[in-house]
């Protein structure tokens, strides 16, 4: 049984005091009818970031000093926007940004910057994977930053994994609000410690070991714990980085932990070599537990979804933690296992940031200057449009970026894109709009949510759902006496405890006579369907695509069902 909604009839279509108007329903896969071409333009917009070898931004370049490729075959920059110093820059001039307004309804800020330009800042602090002392002393860091180099017109949310993602806060354009939860954190449990405590055990007992068949089977089991947790991890920031994908504009995620493995349990296997020096296979059993390919895979999605990450590791300059009086009997290998530990660690955290465009900061106590030069990127970048023609199923496709007879700059972006059908990125926004509250009605689609009556046996309700579409604001194709015109619609919904049902993809035909359609321009089109809901608030949303002109819109609203 479906957990949230489960579609069970879509009712009779009567678009608002025209009798005349037809109604059918259209099976799914039905064909286009007098529909042959679908007008889709879709840009794919890279973010750039030059700089110098020292890290600091070049600017003033224009469209005509890049030169982009994808899959190694060069294609034509089609669209190019220029920040530089938080303003943006249209040729040789510098734009004015006027102050911002804010929203009084909702204390929000108005923003002028392009929705395809606005940034979404996703504090991101991975409390499985942190040590309490290392946390709280970076959230000192972040909550200065947060206060002093994001503008107004930027949006930031709040995140935490604690084996299963959080939202602390949703999103804001008032960094001060997230700045300021940032002290709830410090109460919250950081699990890191145990890795800690597990590693000494598991080290303790490879060195009082007499033969490696004594610690070869707790050292797989170490590492496949390990693993496992790795995994859980980036299944969040995967699941992350996909809830992001319909949320249009630049998207950053500044991910805080002390590190995470790439390859599981390294450090242990390289001391059990170490103490065994003739067991010549140990070293290529940590390949075993190689996370590589998942961390691939996040940074893959990441890119298609138009994410950065800068990853933040709290643990600060390291020290040696096994090299001691105790620990002799591990010599100079000491040093080389906390070697291996550390950059296992690291590694991870770099991998992440070079893939996506972002900056890695770590091997520092002091993250104001790393943290700085992230707002840096933010405020100086430029934005290389492209259309990537006709689009096939999914497939992952590589981007570089070159500038022109600059040879000694530093050229960061995004290392790929995947192509994505108008359904998928139609499915993506109506996520968006469940999760974040992503609003896009350029015709004034209204949802509106009716007769609620219990369900047979179930505890669930009938909710009779209705989608008002403006008739004006739609377009049209003209066939002898009857105008066609054809919308698809996207609806879901998710509970307030994040559960999601799936969305439903479902084609509308409006078909009015040529008679009757300069009255009908004044009216609605109603779509209505009945959907089986749980107790309890909800969040409804519903894109919409005017498939003859090309537009699209997500709405959405909050419901309390069975109140």
């Amino acid at each position: 049984m479906a957990k949230l909604m489960e579609l069970l009839l879509i009712a009779a279509l009567v678009w608002t005091s025209v009798p005349a108007a037809r109604a059918d329903s259209v099976p799914e896969g039905d064909e286009e009818g007098p529909f042959l071409d679908q007008v889709d333009v879709n840009v794919v917009n890279v973010d750039v970031y030059v700089t110098d070898k020292k890290g600091h931004h070049i600017t003033g370049l224009t469209i005509d000093d890049f030169e982009l490729e994808v899959d190694k075959q060069p294609v034509k920059i089609t669209n190019f926007y220029s920040v530089e110093g938080g303003r943006a820059k249209n040729g040789d001039t510098i734009q004015p940004i006027e102050e911002p307004q804010v929203d009084r309804r909702i204390n929000e800020v108005v923003d002028n910057t392009p929705e395809e330009q606005r940034l979404h800042l996703i504090v991101y602090v991975d409390n499985f994977n942190l040590h309490p002392f290392t946390r709280n002393r970076v959230l000192a860091n972040l909550r200065t930053f947060l206060r002093t180099r994001l503008d107004r017109g930027d949006r930031v949310m709040l995140v935490t994994y604690d084996r299963s993602l959080h939202v602390r806060h949703p999103f804001t354009s008032d960094p001060e609000i997230i700045a300021s939860a940032l002290f709830d954190l410090e109460e919250l449990s950081a699990h890191a410690v145990h890795y800690d405590s597990n590693r000494r055990d598991m080290l303790d007992q490879i060195q009082e070991a007499e033969d490696i068949y004594d610690v070869q089977g707790r050292a797989a089991q170490y590492a496949e714990s390990i693993y496992s947790d790795m995994s859980f991890t980036l299944d969040a920031i995967k699941q992350m980085t996909e809830n992001l994908a319909g949320l249009p504009g630049r998207k950053a995620v500044l991910y805080v932990s002390d590190g995470l493995s790439m390859r599981a349990g390294e450090d242990v296997f390289h001391a059990m070599s170490a103490k065994f020096p003739d067991a010549s296979s140990v070293l290529l059993d940590s390949l075993r537990y190689d996370l590589t390919r998942r961390f691939t895979s996040v940074t893959n999605q990441a890119n298609a979804n138009r994410v950065s990450f800068y990853t933040l590791e709290a643990a600060g300059l390291r020290t040696y933690t096994y090299m001691d009086a105790s620990n002799a009997t591990f010599s100079n290998s000491a040093a080389r296992v906390d070697q291996v530990h550390f950059s296992n660690l690291q590694n991870s955290l770099r991998f992440m940031a070079d893939e996506t465009g972002g900056i890695a900061m770590f091997n520092t106590n002091n993250y104001t200057p790393l943290l700085n030069r992230m707002a840096d990127d933010f405020e100086n970048y430029y934005s290389l449009g492209f259309s990537p023609g006709a689009v096939d199923s999914g497939r992952y496709r590589r981007i570089e970026v070159k500038v022109k007879d600059r040879k000694k700059l530093v050229v960061r972006h995004r290392d790929g894109y995947r192509e994505k059908p108008v359904s998928t990125r139609m499915a993506d926004g109506t996520l968006a709009a469940l999760h974040f509250g992503y609003q896009k009605n350029p015709i004034n689609v209204q949802l509106e949510v009716g007769e609620t009556v219990p369900h047979q046996d179930s505890g669930h309700y009938v909710v009779s759902v209705a989608v008002k579409i403006p008739i004006g604001g739609l377009s049209f194709l003209s066939q002898e006496d009857v105008h066609h015109g054809r919308v698809r619609l996207f609806i879901g919904s998710k509970d307030d405890e994040g559960g999601l049902a799936p969305i439903q993809d479902i084609p509308v035909p409006i078909d009015i006579p040529a008679a009757e359609f300069s009255t009908a321009q004044q009216q609605h089109y109603r779509y209505e369907l009945k959907l089986v809901m749980r107790r309890g608030p909800q969040v409804l949303a519903v894109g919409f695509r005017d498939e003859v002109g090309a537009v699209s819109g997500f709405v959405s609203r909050s419901v309390r069902i069975g109140a």
